[in-house]
């Protein structure tokens, strides 16, 4: 009776675990064996033009990464001092991943080549392997580095294009569901196996020409060299379009190699990312207002004290200005008069700073000229820069009557570029751009046009009065600033800045200075404008016109002679 019993129950048993349970267990051991492995997608290359061609300036090379499972080594000593053969590095540090409790999954050492991966997986050991992985090349080495940005070990997009379009270029990747055998190695011919191929991410176009750019990149290190300076940067963006052709900074680095540099600041686009007081390059746009306000007229003089007292605060010119007397329009910019520029803005409150001058100044910086916003460039960590309240704050006449010339206010290279190009082609302010079109994995284009943000910001006859005094301006002082021969078939404007630099807790350094120098250059119409940045030059003079300028000259005429600026007709 006992016997029939237990075996009763054993019966019982074998149909509750076979049929009842029958789903679970299989599913169970299923799990056991099945593993998910995330196939990486390959990133979207980067290129850029190359004359009436274009060539890649960011492409994908396979790499490999060593990889364990500790549960299926047996001789991790033994696999540590081969592998350190192969490899180099430490084998007690393998040995000590190898033997990490917890895990299934351990990185060894990543970005080993072909060959290395080879003679790895020939010797056999159970529970290591190595798997491809796409990493970035750089094949113009430190070309365009801050542009570009760099893609770090964990697969991110940082700085640059790179960080600005990751979710584009990153792609998506596939997945690879496989039974496995008690190594863990996925059974191929299995019928469950499943496949999702990984989407490529999308291939994008520049605007920017490599050509200029390496000439950009050569001249500025030179200029800074020759001005004494450790970094600055420069740029040159279309004026009716708002592509950038070049743009650089100094010192660079290269991305392929971007862990070998200890200075994150080297990885910045100091002319996107970093705003700062840019001196009296402000001048030819607070003009600009004040006469597309019509609250002054081309032709107009007016008398000018050579100080202003305001707020207890006293507005001075440089020494070289004459002193006080008679002055036009165009003497502001030329002489680059401060009181000139402080004028400017009492007439836009009727003859006086006031809150209708500061709104009304306001308005042109913030909505006509875009300050204060980012512009949407296609670049990591873009800064808006900073505009004071008009209402709100302590000193503010003061502060505005600085603003008029650059001071008190934070703006980068790239939106003072964009609000001059506003200004000189007819009043249509053209989103800043680097980017010329993608391409996706089937090929299909999308095409990105020229983006207008505004067509009123200011009139054309203003447009025109402007060009015609920062022309004047470039006349008066080509020698000054080192111009090697006549360009008169060209149209060339320009202005000087020498901002002083603040203190972090108030007022200025009387011995620190940023060169600036803003400008364009083209025929009947401004086909380029360009920006340039000298920080702290070590020389004699004001850093605008002796550290600034002269870089303005060469890059002036590097693209008269190389890349085809339109003379006039």
């Amino acid at each position: 009776m006992l016997l029939v019993l237990t075996n009763a129950i054993f019966i019982v048993r074998l149909f509750y675990l076979q049929v009842i349970r029958h789903n679970y267990y299989e599913n169970a051991a299923l799990a056991s064996q099945m593993k998910e492995y995330e196939i990486p997608a390959e990133r979207g290359i980067i290129a850029a033009h190359n004359g009436k061609s274009t060539l890649p300036v960011v492409l994908n090379e396979k790499l490999f990464t060593l990889f364990a499972d500790p549960v299926y080594i047996e001789d991790p000593a033994k696999a540590s001092r081969e592998l350190e053969q192969i490899i180099g590095g430490d084998a007690q540090e393998y040995q000590k991943l190898m033997t990490k409790q917890g895990t299934r999954y351990v990185v060894i050492a990543k970005k080993l080549n072909k060959s290395q991966s080879e003679r790895i997986n020939k010797l056999g050991f159970k529970g290591i392997g190595t798997r491809e992985v796409p990493y970035r090349y750089y094949p113009q080495g430190s070309l365009a580095a801050q542009i570009l940005g760099f893609v770090n070990d964990n697969g991110d997009g940082k700085y640059g294009v790179e960080q600005a379009l990751d979710k584009e270029l990153r792609g998506e990747p596939g997945r690879l569901k496989a039974i496995t055998d008690a190594a863990g190695v996925p059974l191929a011919a299995n019928d469950d196996n499943v496949n999702i191929e990984p989407k490529t991410g999308k291939k994008i176009l520049l605007t920017i020409d490599i050509g200029m750019q390496k000439q950009l990149e050569d001249l500025l290190k030179a200029g800074l060299e020759r001005a004494k300076s450790s970094s600055g940067g420069a740029l040159i963006m279309e004026t009716k379009t708002g592509a950038i052709k070049a743009m650089a900074n100094y010192p660079t680095f290269d991305p392929t190699y971007f862990y070998k540099i200890d200075d994150s600041n080297r990885f910045n686009n100091a002319l996107v990312s970093s705003p700062l007081e840019v001196g009296s390059i402000m001048k030819p746009l607070t003009a600009a207002a004040a006469l597309d306000l019509g609250v002054v007229s081309k032709d107009q003089t007016y008398y000018d004290p050579s100080y202003y007292k305001i707020d207890g605060a006293v507005v001075r010119n440089i020494e070289e200005d004459g002193g006080a007397g008679t002055r036009s329009i165009r003497d502001i910019l030329q002489l680059s008069l401060n009181t000139g520029a402080t004028w400017l803005l009492m007439q836009m409150g009727g003859g006086q700073i006031n809150q209708l001058a500061r709104e009304r100044w306001h308005d042109y910086m913030t909505k006509h000229y875009m300050f204060g916003r980012l512009t949407g460039i296609e670049q990591g960590y873009e800064a808006p820069g900073v505009i004071p309240d008009p209402n709100d704050g302590f000193g503010l006449n003061i502060r505005y009557a600085n603003t008029s010339f650059g001071q008190g206010m934070a703006a980068t290279p790239l939106q003072m570029g964009a609000a001059l190009a506003s200004v000189i082609n007819g009043g249509t302010y053209f989103q800043p751009r680097l980017v010329e079109k993608t391409v996706d994995e089937g090929g299909k284009e999308n095409l990105f046009s020229p983006k207008i943000i505004r067509k009123d910001v200011v009139s054309r006859q203003v447009s025109n009065s402007i060009r015609e005094m920062m022309e004047y301006t470039i006349t008066k002082n080509a020698y000054l600033y080192g111009f090697r021969r006549e360009h008169n078939a060209y149209s060339i404007g320009g202005k000087t800045g020498t901002a002083e630099i603040a203190k972090p807790n108030g007022g200025y350094y009387e011995d620190r200075y940023n060169g600036m120098f803003m400008g364009y250059v083209g025929g009947d119409q401004p086909q380029y404008v360009i920006v340039v940045r000298v920080n702290e030059p070590k020389i004699a003079g004001y850093a605008g016109s002796q550290a600034a300028a002269p870089l303005f000259v060469d890059l002036t005429e590097m693209l008269i002679d190389n890349f085809g600026v339109i003379p006039k007709s």
